[in-house]
């Protein structure tokens, strides 16, 4: 592919795939501001606890969204067409099952899960209401995220960005109409959020109603390896985005028991803004992911290699300008969320802010190189990286600079989390600057 046009293809998809992303986890941000306004601190905080649990919900989504897509794209670009169908259809097949497996656990389990999560007395009910809400709709967070990637991979990312930023806006409009005139406070954020992808696959149903569409569910026997294969594609997704989860479980417990609810509700403040960040930094990352897994499955070596340049490139440039707009302008966003104008949530907020975007200048590298590595079904190396930043560096750090440090030492656990995963990038990266080019998809 000539290199003015691939640089064309790279900012097309990127670009559409980043401003969708950030409407996406608006979802959450619009929720923050409205019941942050509305229910004060304690509502925070029980939004706080509850952010986890969406970003597992919508990890999975993720996971078998982004492990069809790849698949799809590869198959797709060696013109195996029926094939390439029937792993839609089961990708498809699988986001319904694990949806519905979801709601059945937010059914009977949600109590149980809000105090494990470390929701109080003052905080266990909104929890709660958040929770079961949320939830019941896993089925439509799960197949809304397999949609827009598959539609994504058909050719079609101007439709998948509509789809996320029109989802994104209804949710904005939603909440403030059921939380502020018709007063249905927590219960109100969560349908507004639950809402937003079901208005987002409508958008997305026009893209199967046009000729080129070469989206099609096909009658297909249930295949463990081919269900297995999606899932391992997009399993750096998943762990991408479950991190994000773990990391709000574990600093929330250890929040609580260093500043109490106000530090929770401070670290509230934090972490919304981060999930927005990450969200650039994985749209960027699904951006690239049609364009590596075709020249993957053309053996076009370099594609690849000015694709991963690209993003890196601009993964760089997005995490300075990031820092240098919450170094500088921090207070303004904190007051935007501190309806009661707390003043020992501020410094609290203020320092987070400060300590903890520093990690995005290596997480948006870690965020890209996983996508990269599972579009040229590299999985294991991804996963391996993931598993690091999500789970395996940050969850002892946490404890450790903790109690050296305070709560400084809590925000530069991400940092010194991410900036040990970027090692590891390097050396995966490295490793496969030989790679064979030979895609050998099999369903």
């Amino acid at each position: 592919m000539n290199k003015n046009v691939l640089l064309k293809s790279f900012l097309k998809y990127v670009s559409l795939n980043v401003l969708g992303m950030i409407g996406l986890s608006c979802y959450i941000l619009a929720d923050t501001f409205f019941v942050s306004n509305a229910l004060g601190a304690n509502g925070l905080a029980a939004l706080n606890f509850s952010i986890s649990i969406y970003c597992i919900i919508n990890g999975a989504g993720l996971m078998i969204g982004m492990g069809g897509a790849t698949k799809y794209a590869i198959l797709k670009a060696q013109n195996r067409y029926e094939e390439a169908n029937e792993i839609f259809t089961h990708t498809f097949e699988t986001g319904l099952g694990v949806g519905i497996g979801f709601t059945l656990i937010g059914i009977f389990f949600t109590t149980a899960i809000a105090k494990l999560l470390g929701a109080d007395e003052s905080t266990l009910s909104m929890t709660v209401t958040y929770l079961t809400t949320i939830m019941c709709f896993s089925p439509c967070f799960i197949l809304n995220n397999v949609f827009l990637a598959l539609v994504r991979n058909d050719g079609n990312p101007k439709l998948s960005m509509a789809a996320m930023i029109l989802g994104s806006l209804s949710n904005i409009v939603l909440d403030y109409v059921f939380i502020f005139p018709l007063g249905m406070g927590m219960f109100g954020a969560a349908f507004a959020t639950g809402l937003a992808p079901i208005i987002s696959m409508g958008v997305l149903s026009l893209h199967f109603l046009k000729r080129h569409s070469k989206l099609k569910l096909v009658r297909s026997k249930v295949s463990i390896k081919s269900i297995g294969s999606i899932l391992s594609l997009g399993l750096s997704a998943f762990i991408t985005e479950v991190s994000s989860g773990i990391v709000l479980i574990i600093f929330n417990l250890v929040i609580l028991r260093l500043e109490g609810n106000v530090g929770v509700a401070a670290y509230g403040i934090v972490a919304n803004f981060a999930l927005v960040v990450t969200a650039i930094f994985t749209g960027i990352a699904q951006g690239i992911q049609p364009l590596a897994s075709h020249g993957y499955g053309t053996k076009d070596q370099n594609l690849l290699k000015h694709v991963l340049g690209y993003a890196f490139i601009l993964s760089s440039v997005i995490a300075t300008l990031v820092y240098s707009l919450v170094f500088v302008g921090s207070e303004n966003i904190i007051s935007a969320f501190n309806s009661e104008n707390n003043q020992v949530l501020i410094p609290i907020a203020i320092k987070g802010f400060q300590l903890y975007f520093v990690g995005f200048f290596f997480a948006g590298l870690n965020i890209v190189a996983c996508a990269f590595l599972s579009a040229i079904e590299q999985p294991k190396k991804a996963f391996l990286i993931s598993i690091i930043r999500g789970c395996i560096a940050i969850i002892p750090l946490v404890f450790i600079l903790s109690n050296w440090l305070g709560m400084n030492g809590v925000w530069l656990a991400f940092v010194f989390a991410e900036a040990i995963a970027t090692i590891f990038t390097g050396v995966h990266l490295f490793s496969i600057k030989k790679l064979n080019l030979t895609s050998n998809s099999k369903l």
